[in-house]
């Protein structure tokens, strides 16, 4: 015989259920009559073949692609490289990093320690399994001349190798901003930066950039390669302003202003600072 429902259990059930509609219709309200996503967005370059116009993700997908492309340049791998890594991490985990896959397959790369590839531990560490991405990809003879599906192959073994290629053009688009080859090229809109910062940034970026010093002059590719990765990061940070050669993004507005000359000098603040 079926349980019958206690008597106040629907009447408490509906008021939860009205009391949710009431949020988010107040949220709806007071963001202009739409829900506000939190949202990251790559583009590409004017008249750029073979690279995909936008490409929009969660921050936490930014966040990740930031990692990857931050640390094949400290490496100095080759901007190909960089590419590769990027669609082979897309492909493999959509740019997040897994606690778990297929059989024992874990992080952005869905590594298996069962493979050799190292501990869970050292494969959820994204800074970790970048490197040993990279790693691999640079020791594979010949991966400079091949197409993105082979060179991927090579070091993934998949058993869906075709299907890396399908992402090279976001991941070209990706390699380029973060590379600091496309200006301004990374926005982030609607951000929540009301948590804690997860990490300081001198120690992110020395574990990631391979130097703490982000802030003053910078060549202009460099310049913009971390303004990008601060932008992307700036979840984790808790970066609100980010400045770089006269263009400023916030993460109020979430695009880049012209805000003064073009001095070719960085700078950032955090939620808190002065």
């Amino acid at each position: 015989m079926p349980r019958r429902r206690p008597p106040w259990l629907v009447p408490a059930a509906l008021a939860a259920v009205v009391l949710v509609a009431l949020v988010v219709l107040v949220v709806v309200i007071a963001n202009g009559g739409s829900v506000t996503r939190a949202t990251c967005t790559v583009t590409a370059p004017a008249n750029s073949p073979g690279l995909r116009p936008t490409w929009s993700g969660s921050p936490e997908q930014m966040d990740n692609a930031a990692t990857i492309a931050a640390v094949g340049r400290a490496m100095g791998a080759p901007d190909r490289a960089i590419t590769i890594a990027l669609a082979t991490a897309i492909q493999e985990s959509t740019l997040a990093n897994l606690r778990g896959g297929d059989r024992d397959s874990v992080g952005l790369f869905q590594q298996r320690p069962s493979q050799g590839w190292g501990s869970p531990a050292e494969l959820l560490d994204t800074v970790t399994s970048s490197t040993k991405f990279y790693d691999a990809l640079l020791a594979t003879p010949g991966w400079a001349g091949m197409d993105v599906t082979e060179a991927a192959q090579r070091v993934q073994r998949s058993g869906f190798p075709e299907a890396y290629a399908d992402h090279e053009p976001e991941a070209r688009t990706m390699a380029v901003v973060f590379l600091g080859q496309n200006p301004g090229g990374l926005t982030c809109t609607g951000l929540d930066l009301s948590e804690p910062p997860a990490d300081t940034v001198a120690g992110l970026a020395r574990a990631e950039l391979g130097d703490a010093r982000l802030s003053g002059e910078q060549t202009q590719e460099n310049g913009w390669a971390i303004a990008s990765w601060l932008v992307a990061h700036s979840t984790r940070l808790t970066v609100d302003r980010v400045t770089y050669d006269g263009r400023t993004w916030t993460a109020e507005s979430g695009t880049w202003e012209q805000t003064g000359a073009a001095d070719g000098t960085l700078s950032l603040h955090r939620v808190g600072d002065p």
